[in-house]
């Protein structure tokens, strides 16, 4: 089945800002700041109106099971692992949430898109091999259903480097690993940024798909409009940002201004002004 009718949901405009508020599947006390209260935060976002809200399967009714066709596309999470502790578990997995029909929830919740990690961390070869046994089985899923795939590529630090599993920008990485995404079937890619934005292009020309970038932890938040500015010249589609929305003060100025760069071509420091007048 064809995948473009969900693929217009997402990328109707040409870009998409995806806000990421599955965090609750990461079994990390620091995620959750600012995701206590679930369904206030969907509905602030919600008012925000960015392209696609990301939501695991017990969180997605709070989005829809709003009336109205005016709202953001629903982004399910399907998959859940234990690589984002402070501590390296003596054992690491990834492994689907539903394991009949892996896309099942997403189809219930009529999901614009289903997201799967490829974790490629130090010296777990074994981790790697469970992403892609699941990317394989929902890849097959996906288009028996007309479902996009989205892969997110994660190659991350040793764990006792920066304490705990890390984002590793080298872009000879990135670039490998969001190869073997591609390679894997994926409809759109949610990739890291390079430690140059300038090398992210990259990037994007591997994927040969849609690529996202995904934002990670809460940064400065002028530095992080610069740098996506940067990375959407680059070739970037849009963003997948979490903690840099959802744990500022006004995650709605900060939906704008984002949204002005992916839809409007704003620059980093316009970005910063819209934001700045909330």
């Amino acid at each position: 089945m064809n995948t473009l009718a969900r693929l217009n949901r997402l990328f109707g405009e040409g870009g998409c800002l995806d806000v990421a508020v599955d965090h609750g599947v990461c079994n990390e006390p620091s995620f959750l700041a600012g995701l206590e209260d679930m369904e206030r935060v969907v509905g602030t976002l919600v008012d925000a109106k960015p392209d696609a809200i990301q939501l695991a399967y017990g969180q997605a009714d709070l989005l829809q099971r709003r009336p109205g066709r005016d709202k953001p596309a629903l982004v399910m999470r399907i998959d859940l692992g234990n690589p984002y502790n402070s501590q390296r578990h003596r054992v690491m997995w990834a492994t689907l949430q539903n394991h009949g029909e892996p896309i099942i929830g997403a189809l219930e919740l009529d999901a614009a898109c289903v997201v799967v990690n490829l974790f490629m961390l130090p010296d777990e070869p074994d981790l790697f091999r469970q992403c892609v046994e699941n990317i394989s089985r929902v890849r097959a899923s996906c288009s028996l259903y007309g479902m996009p795939l989205m892969i997110e590529p994660l190659v991350m630090l040793p764990n006792d480097e920066r304490g705990g599993y890390q984002v590793d920008g080298d872009a000879d990485k990135i670039v490998t690993l969001v190869r073997v995404a591609s390679e894997l079937g994926a409809d759109i890619i949610k990739a890291d940024p390079t430690d140059d934005p300038d090398d992210f292009h990259r990037v994007v020309e591997a994927a040969r798909v849609p690529v996202l970038v995904r934002g990670g932890g809460r940064e400065d938040l002028r530095s992080v409009l610069i740098r996506s500015a940067a990375l959407l010249a680059q070739g970037a589609r849009g963003l997948v940002y979490g903690r840099n929305v959802y744990q500022h003060d006004n995650p709605a100025a900060v939906v704008n201004a984002l949204m002005a760069m992916i839809h409007h071509g704003a620059s980093g420091d316009e970005a910063w002004e819209i934001y700045q007048r909330g």
